[in-house]
Parts: C-alpha cells; structure tokens; sequence
C-alpha cells in the first residue's frame, strides 16, 4: 500500500483550548491599543488563519494593518497565550488520543498539522496538552494568511522531510470547519469532517466532504476510512 499523509487542524478537532486564544486576543488589544472589547471579540475565528484574524482585528480598531504592525500584534498574542491558556479548561477532544496512537503507530500513515494557528501558537497550544510530540512538521498561519494557500506548503515540507511526494488521492485533511474543506478541495486532497467544533454533522456534510464524523472516538472506523 502506498503511504498516506494525515494533515490535522487543531482548534475544534485536535482540542478545546476553552476560548483561550479569544482571551489572549482581548488581552493584547488591551495592552496595545487600550481598548476594552469585553470577553467577545468582533471578528469570526472559526477556521480562520491568525494572521488573517489578526489583520481584521486592526482594521476593526482603525489600526493600520502594515506588516510590522500584525507582527507586533500577533507577537503580543503569542506572549499572552502561555497565561491565558491555564485560565480556562482546555482539553483533548474525544477519541484523538488513541487516534494520534494508532496513526503514529501504523507504519504506512505520515501525520502533520494544517492549522490557522502560527506555528509558535500552535506549538504552545499542543504542549500544553502533551500533543506536539506527534507532529513532526506542518503548515501554519506564517505561510500565508489564506488557508487555502496553506495546502502546498505542507506537501512541500513532506517533501523535504519524508522524501515522499504524496498525490492528492493520498493526502487526508481532518477538520471541523468548512475552511478545512475547502483548503483540501484546493489541492484535491480527500477531507474528512469532524463536527467537535462550531459546525454541525448537517453543515459538514453539506460541503460533500470525502467523510463526516461526529467525533474521532471509534480509532477503527476513522483508520478504516483512511485505509
């Protein structure tokens, strides 16, 4: 059988990081800008790149959105996001455990992270959780701020770390948005839809993704659909 690559999203489908992001957010528009939002930001996350939240966030504040500045912005992010995570109950979501296991363990089967987050964000957010030690590479909000752009940059590093060029009938997109959807429809990846997030089974399905799942907790039947 030839190899196939797992590339994971990590909000809604890896963990319920209980709005620590949000707070991290908030916080540093606090410190930088010395606006109050409250406990609810302005802008949609779901799905959604950092650095694209980020530069809605500034537009929103009357900001200039050049680079320094959602640099500044995103930095800030990051440095509160260590705080702001114990603040909360973040968790492992239903089944992925065993799931990273089983995946990790099967010898045919490459894992990696296609995520929204920044790379350094979504290294904090999966340390915490005991998670990292699964991915040994990915594609983040620093390459690009579209997440459909995000797709070649991981096969480019599955290149370069694995040696394998995987085509798209071999390449797995996990997520529980219709972002990552789309992001695997743009390189004719297969998708997989898991509704631990935001969206329902019905919503999910409707994007006629490869499969829908209403979590991850039956190992058997997610590596039955990837194999």
């Amino acid at each position: 059988m030839a190899d196939s690559l797992i590339l994971w999203d990590i909000d809604g489908t890896l963990v319920n990081m209980d709005n620590a992001g949000e707070r991290a957010l908030l916080t540093s528009i606090k410190e930088l800008y010395a606006r109050d939002l409250g406990e609810k930001l302005p802008v949609d996350l779901k799905g959604r790149t950092d650095t694209s939240i980020a530069r809605d966030l500034l537009a929103f504040l009357g900001v200039a959105d050049g680079p320094e500045e959602v640099t500044r912005f995103t930095s800030t992010y990051l440095s509160h996001l260590p705080t702001s995570m114990p603040a909360g109950k973040a968790r492992v979501l239903a089944g992925i455990h065993n799931a990273l296991e089983a995946i990790h363990a099967h010898p045919e089967i490459h894992q990696a992270l296609l995520t929204g987050n920044l790379e350094a964000g979504a290294k904090l957010k999966l340390s915490y959780l005991d998670l990292w030690k699964y991915f040994e590479f990915g594609a983040f909000a620093d390459d690009s701020h579209l997440r459909n752009e995000l797709g070649p940059f991981a096969l480019a590093r599955a290149m370069e770390k694995l040696g394998i060029t995987f085509p798209p009938e071999r390449v797995w997109i996990i997520g529980d948005t219709p972002h990552d959807i789309a992001c695997g429809k743009a390189i004719g990846a297969k998708t997989i839809a898991v509704a631990t997030g935001s969206f329902a089974i019905a919503e999910l399905s409707a994007l006629n993704p490869t499969h829908t799942f209403a979590d991850l907790s039956d190992t058997q039947a997610l590596l039955g659909v990837i194999l």
